[in-house]
């Protein structure tokens, strides 16, 4: 159930990064390209997403753990980049899926991404139940 909020949210942070012109993401959706094309394509984008960033992005992260000392977390914005730009990657064999104009406003739309999953992880995380 939480990979599937995930994914959602994902989808969700992905169309909102889309309608950001200055960013050069775009979702190319399946065939004919209707509204429910769209929602199913950011569905899967997002899957694919998710899946990167626990898989690979996991392995990333331990292997670039001593940069992230000397950089402050810094260098997490790079490999979010780095990740989203290697889902666009992936979905462009397929002929649909997302584009990433340039690697460094993929940076930024990945640090943007991050924001919005953050707000939702926060929203929506259970709550702990208070004892009377």
């Amino acid at each position: 159930m939480r990979f599937l909020i995930r994914v959602v949210v994902n989808a969700f942070a992905l169309w909102v990064v889309s309608l950001i012109s200055v960013l050069q993401i775009t979702i190319t959706p399946f065939e004919p390209g209707e509204t429910l094309q769209l929602v199913l394509t950011l569905l899967a984008v997002g899957a694919i997403f998710a899946l990167v960033n626990t898989i690979i992005g996991t392995v990333v992260k331990i292997v670039a753990f001593p940069l992230y000392i000397l950089t402050f977390g810094l260098i997490g914005f790079v490999i979010n980049g780095f990740l989203l730009w290697l889902t666009a990657w992936i979905t462009s064999g397929f002929g649909w899926g997302l584009t990433v104009g340039h690697f460094w406003w993929g940076v930024l739309a990945a640090l943007i991404i991050s924001v919005i999953n953050g707000i939702f992880g926060f929203i929506l995380r259970p709550q702990k139940k208070k004892r009377s």
